[in-house]
Parts: C-alpha cells; sequence; structure tokens
C-alpha cells in the first residue's frame, strides 16, 4: 500500500507556523510523509491568515489553482484550517466546493478525523472554544535547534484594526509548569533556542493567579540546563512592566531585543486605535528597557493610513521613530479588515496617500537601520548559525542575541554558536567573519513543506 503524503502552506504569522507544526505533527502520527509540493500530495492543507493584507485573495487563487489538480486526481483531499477558515466559516466551501476540509484555529485536534469523515463528503467543523491545547499535540518541528512554545492563545484587547480576538478567543494561559516540562523535554531533543507565542505575552497568567506571571516564567527559564536563549512576541506596550525589563536584565537566557508594537506615534491615532497608551508612555516604556538592558535592540510593528490619519498624525509618527531610532520597523499600509470596528470607520484615507506615507517611513527607518546596524562594526557577536546563506550558499547564514542576520564564511554546524567579528553593516543584515570555533550544533533537517528555521 503506498504511503499517504502531505503539503501544508502556512500564511501569516508565528502562531500559524507553530500550528502548521503541530498539524504536520498529527498528519505524521497518522502514518503520513511530507513532500515538497501539492503535486504530489494526498492531503493539501491551507493553514490561513485573516490579519495580512488581501489574505482571501492569496487562498482562493491557491484554491483556484487546487481546484484543477483535484479534477485531475479526484482522491487529492483539501484542508483549510486557521483565522480565515475561523472567521468566513462555511463560505470557504461555498465558494470553493472543491475542499474537503475546513477546520478553524480551537479544534486542531480534529484534523485526523475530519480527513476520515471527508472519504465520505465535505467534513465541517469550527468551534468557539479552544477543546485541546496546541501544545498538548505531536509536533514535527522546522529546526532540530528551535521551537515555538504557546504560552498563551487568544486576546482580550479591543484594538480596532485587528481581528484576532474573534478568530483567536479570549485570553487562555498555559500553566507554568506545563511549559517548563515542554521546553525541558525539547532540549533534550536538541533544542537550545526557544521563541514564547502569545498575543500578548505581557499579561500571560492572569487568568491563573490574578496578576501577570511573564516576569516569573522568564526567570524560570533561567533554570532550565542547556537552554542557550529566549526570545518571545508579542508584548503590548501597555501591559509592558518593569518586572519584565528586570527579568530580561536578569536571565542570561533571554536575548536581548524587544519587539513592542507602535502602530501610530499620535495620540489621537492612538485613540481611534483603541491601544490604551499615549506616545508619552510608550516613549517612557523603550527608555526603561535601554536604561537596564545595554545594547538592546527594539524593533516595532507601525500601521501607515489608519482611518482618518492626518498629516500632522503622520508627523508624529515619523518624530517618533527618529527619536526612538528603531534597529527595524514592519511597516504596514492599513487596508480594512471585514468584521473590525476600523473598517467602518469614516476618512478611509486615500490608497495613493497612504502609498506616499509608507514609502516615506521606510525610507527613513532604512536609514536609521543602517545606523545602527554600522555601531557594531568591528565588535565581536555570538551568533546562532542557522545555514547556508540563501543569496551565498559559500557563507553561512545566522542572527545575534539582538537579532541582527549575519553573513560570514565559516565551516560550523547548524544550531552552534559562533564568535564572530562584524565587518560591514546594511540595513537588514550585517556582514563578518568568524573569529573562534563555534559550540555545540546540530544536524540539518529540511523541512520545506514548513517553511525555514525562525528568521
Amino acid at each position: 500500500m503506498t504511503q499517504p503524503t502531505y503539503y501544508i502552506r502556512t500564511f501569516g504569522c508565528q502562531m500559524n507556523e507553530h500550528d502548521s507544526e503541530r498539524m504536520a505533527g498529527m498528519l505524521e502520527a497518522s502514518g503520513y510523509r511530507a513532500v515538497d509540493s501539492p503535486e504530489d500530495a494526498s492531503v493539501v492543507v491551507f493553514n490561513t491568515c485573516c490579519v495580512r493584507e488581501n489574505a482571501d485573495e492569496r487562498l482562493y487563487g491557491n484554491l483556484g489553482h487546487m481546484k484543477r489538480l483535484k479534477q485531475q486526481r479526484p482522491d487529492l483531499r483539501i484542508v483549510v484550517g486557521g483565522c480565515l477558515a475561523q472567521k468566513d466559516k462555511r463560505l470557504i466551501q461555498q465558494r470553493a466546493p472543491h475542499v474537503d476540509v475546513v477546520l478553524g484555529t480551537h479544534n486542531l485536534a480534529s484534523l485526523p478525523r475530519l480527513l476520515a469523515e471527508a472519504e465520505h463528503g465535505p467534513a465541517f467543523e469550527i468551534v468557539e472554544q479552544t477543546e485541546v491545547f496546541p501544545s498538548a499535540l505531536p509536533s514535527r518541528r522546522a529546526c532540530p535547534w528551535h521551537a515555538w512554545v504557546s504560552i498563551s492563545i487568544g486576546c482580550n484587547n479591543s484594538c480596532t484594526f485587528c481581528i484576532v480576538p474573534a478568530v483567536r478567543g479570549r485570553e487562555q494561559s498555559r500553566r507554568m509548569g506545563d511549559i517548563l516540562d515542554e521546553v525541558r523535554a525539547l532540549v533534550d531533543d536538541g533544542v537550545i533556542e526557544v521563541t514564547l507565542l502569545g498575543q500578548n505575552v505581557n499579561s500571560y497568567g492572569r487568568d491563573l493567579g490574578g496578576h501577570p506571571l511573564f516576569a516569573e516564567l522568564l526567570w524560570a527559564l533561567d533554570e532550565v540546563p542547556g537552554l542557550a536563549r529566549v526570545r518571545f512576541t508579542s508584548p503590548h506596550p501597555k501591559d509592558f512592566r518593569a518586572e519584565v525589563v528586570e527579568a530580561m536584565a536578569g536571565a542570561g537566557v533571554v536575548c536581548e531585543h524587544i519587539h513592542l508594537p507602535l502602530q501610530s506615534g499620535s495620540d489621537s491615532c492612538l485613540r481611534r486605535m483603541k491601544r490604551a497608551y499615549t506616545r508619552r508612555r510608550y516613549l517612557d516604556k523603550v527608555a526603561m528597557v535601554r536604561d537596564a538592558i545595554p545594547g538592546v535592540a527594539i524593533t516595532t510593528d507601525i500601521i501607515v493610513g489608519f482611518p482618518g490619519e492626518t498629516d500632522e498624525e503622520f508627523a508624529d509618527t515619523m518624530s517618533l521613530v527618529a527619536e526612538v531610532g528603531y534597529d527595524a520597523a514592519y511597516t504596514f499600509r492599513y487596508s480594512p479588515r471585514p468584521g473590525t470596528a476600523a473598517a467602518a470607520m469614516d476618512d478611509q484615507v486615500p490608497p495613493e496617500v497612504t502609498q506616499e506615507r509608507f514609502d516615506a517611513l521606510v525610507a527613513l527607518q532604512e536609514e536609521i537601520s543602517l545606523q545602527r546596524n554600522r555601531a557594531l562594526v568591528g565588535t565581536v557577536q555570538e551568533v546562532l548559525v542557522e545555514g547556508p546563506s540563501r543569496k551565498d550558499p559559500a557563507r553561512l547564514t545566522g542572527r545575534t542575541r539582538t537579532n541582527k542576520l549575519v553573513h560570514f564564511s565559516d565551516n560550523a554546524a547548524e544550531g552552534s554558536l559562533v564568535p564572530v567579528r562584524i565587518t560591514g553593516a546594511h540595513p537588514h543584515h550585517l556582514d563578518g567573519e568568524a573569529v573562534g570555533p563555534g559550540r555545540g550544533g546540530t544536524r540539518r533537517l529540511s523541512l520545506p513543506v514548513l517553511g525555514s528555521c525562525p528568521g
């Protein structure tokens, strides 16, 4: 009997990547084998996002291709999961009747059962509350030395541009003991770096003990033998407190990098976004981090062209970006998300104005990023090797503790930690040369269906 095969296409954020690893784990536990293309698969899974721009167009474009493929191979099974499935529900099968299985964000564990049901006709299941915490499911990791670790799911905030609370539900924290047990098991399996995942990691534990436990979790992870690096995403500025900064500064495993989403530098725009902090409070958080953690890298998210954004409000964003001096910024042109409060707001900014502002912000941030990176030339940085550079396979690529991408020449194994002297700077990466032997390291696992190691 021929072994069944699967292919997973992931859209969106790190949480979706983590969910894809869980779906891959369940499929492999059911006897499936990963393949590199949908043409070779018995089951094709689209793990969707509804936060990124034009997410539905990308999905239905892919489903159009799959319709032709299914006409050639009627036994092919097509699965749509993730945030867009949770939001659109039965609309997906109405628009694409050739889809066999639709499941949402809260019932990943149902995938094997739904695939079995799909042998007899289309299977659909969307639930409104998480049945099984994702980390309780088997996983097929994309990297042998890195792992995503969910510490919470859902979100209790009400940002007017965001649909995450509608598709991921209310915030639910995972018990700290379960998190630590998972991390210890991952380290035993060769992992040296973990990224903690939550829609708002700073409020982790509030639903367990009545107060945020995130700082306590960071201190506890510092006691795990063999763990070299801890990253996390993402904190909400309104909940970012001094005790977390103290843990970042004192816990040796926590990397010197913080992603602190801004969204806008204008108080009036922040109020329309319902971000629950002001420009001044945000700048105070930045100062608190930089005072406590020398050399810390700060990155952010910014939305350009939010409804009603005036020239003056955009100028406030530009001035804050210049004042903070971010190491990098993920900039987004606002586009309405059905189901969000912002989509119904008046004064939608014309696309050409949004584009002009976007271009100006990107140009400013590129200049700042280059300046920040030039300041590192001549220093020696610890680099975690990710593998050969995509642009030049003769060189290696890896990341510093501050999450800077470095290209350098060496023969170190993937997953090893190498001291690298920085010799050149660019807006998005650094050049370097190894100045000593690496430590650790692991063999490469090539899992193209799940994506590459984190970047």
